[in-house]
């Protein structure tokens, strides 16, 4: 059962963490600092620095950037400083016209933009630099993709949460409720449908995007490749193949950089995607009733939440296979399983798909998420036949939440030495 102050904390964590994104979220961030400091600034800039951890380098190196048919870093800051509106948070990117697009090319062959990155920083970090003359302005993203720990001017702090090494445990923002996997199916199967009802209104959000991404062609338009010729000639015109088709769909026009809405997760619009689309699509072919949807729903977005607990917010783990484990459980619930055959789907997936890794945003992130979808399937299907990667094999453990565990530290600490080297290789391209 879950009492009153933890389901108030679990909504309160679900509408934190469920929000819509305009683009990707980590080209975003860096514009919505680079806005932050804009905002301070009362001259034209005679030049941009922006120093990034390597994760965010990463997640911003290749993806499209709304508005522009551009690719990459230099114009979203030139986007962030033109738009100086960081009260538009992760959504500032919405509303590029021609004109401002034009002075955003101009500045880039200003050359005033440098890129530079930040070690031993967390890996979710930002932080800007624009000088105009004698005039600076400093700022600092850092753990989430709108969380400003600093702001400065003329070398005056205005904000300062910043946590010396020394004084961490003092200085550390309250925690969060921590989640387990009985926290999570209770949540979901347990809260009145009413309290509810907001995570089924968003969700449209990216039911929206795939169903627009379908009427133009995007990145490698992996959505249509599915649901087209070949695809219904060689893999057939099934419930399987249009829960791909959705998925694959949204993510094809997100990474492409259209200007198109998403519902994230935990600071990932294709997170979002993957958590929802093949949890949608499944419960209209299906004929679920409404309340079946929307605990379905719940419980992959709060599963997700869950997962990055443990993972973080960017890591050298894909977070496909974080969110298509949430559409795991949820489709497994949808099929009519119960609390322990969704235990089976969450252990089905992390003997599957651990080990993928992330490298970088960019439009083939639609194949990714297509693998997630097509596991998330095969797992359910698996545990609907009480059939579960057992104990006895590799990093699955008999309780859930360890396997979990096991799985982030995988993610978070294990697959370290691989990110640096996916960065390597990213940025030393020929």
């Amino acid at each position: 059962m879950i009492d009153i102050t933890t389901k108030t904390q679990i909504l309160k964590l679900i509408n934190r963490e469920v929000l819509p994104a305009v683009g990707c979220t980590e080209p975003v961030a860096v514009a919505l600092c680079v806005a932050g400091a804009a905002e301070l600034l009362n001259n034209k800039p005679d030049k941009i620095e922006v120093w990034l951890s390597a994760n965010v380098l990463k997640n911003a190196m290749g993806v499209g950037i709304p508005g522009t048919g551009m690719t990459g870093l230099p114009i979203a800051i030139a986007l962030g400083y033109l738009i100086a509106g960081p009260s538009l948070e992760l959504k500032m990117l919405q509303n590029i016209t021609p004109e401002l697009l034009e002075k955003g090319k101009a500045m880039i062959e200003s050359k005033i933009i440098s890129i530079h990155l930040r070690e031993q920083v967390d890996k979710l970090y930002i932080e800007t630099l624009l000088s105009a003359g004698k005039e600076q302005a400093r700022t600092i993203i850092c753990k989430e993709h709108n969380n400003f720990i600093y702001k400065e001017k003329n070398g005056k702090p205005l904000i300062d949460s910043r946590c010396p090494d020394n004084e961490k445990p003092a200085c550390e923002k309250e925690q969060d409720l921590q989640l387990s996997f009985d926290r999570v199916y209770h949540f979901a199967t347990e809260t009145p449908l009413n309290e509810l009802a907001f995570i089924r209104e968003v969700s449209e959000v990216n039911r929206e995007a795939a169903q627009t991404s379908l009427q133009d062609n995007y990145g490698h338009t992996v959505g249509k490749i599915v649901g087209g010729k070949y695809g219904r000639k060689y893999m057939g015109d099934s419930i399987f193949t249009r829960m791909l088709t959705m998925t694959a769909a949204a993510c094809d026009a997100r990474m492409d950089g259209a200007m198109i809405p998403v519902i994230s997760n935990s600071g990932s619009g294709n997170q979002g995607i993957a958590a929802t689309l093949p949890v949608l699509s499944f419960a209209k072919e299906t004929g679920s009733t409404d309340e079946q949807l929307t605990r379905a729903l719940a419980l992959s977005h709060l599963m997700v939440i869950y997962i990055k607990q443990s993972l973080g917010r960017l890591s050298a783990l894909c977070g496909c296979v974080v969110a298509a484990t949430g559409a795991a459980s949820a489709i497994t619930y949808l099929m009519g399983g119960d609390k322990v055959q969704i235990s089976y789907s969450i252990k089905n997936m992390v003997g599957n798909l651990t080990g993928m890794i992330c490298d970088g945003a960019k439009p083939s992130c639609a194949l990714k998420v297509s693998s997630g979808v097509s596991t998330a399937m095969l797992s359910a299907l698996m545990a609907m036949e009480n059939k579960v990667v057992t104990s006895m094999e590799g990093i699955i453990d008999e309780d859930v939440d360890q396997t979990i565990l096991n799985l982030t530290s995988i993610g978070s600490v294990g697959m370290e030495a691989t990110d640096k080297l996916v960065l390597d290789i990213m940025t030393h391209k020929s």
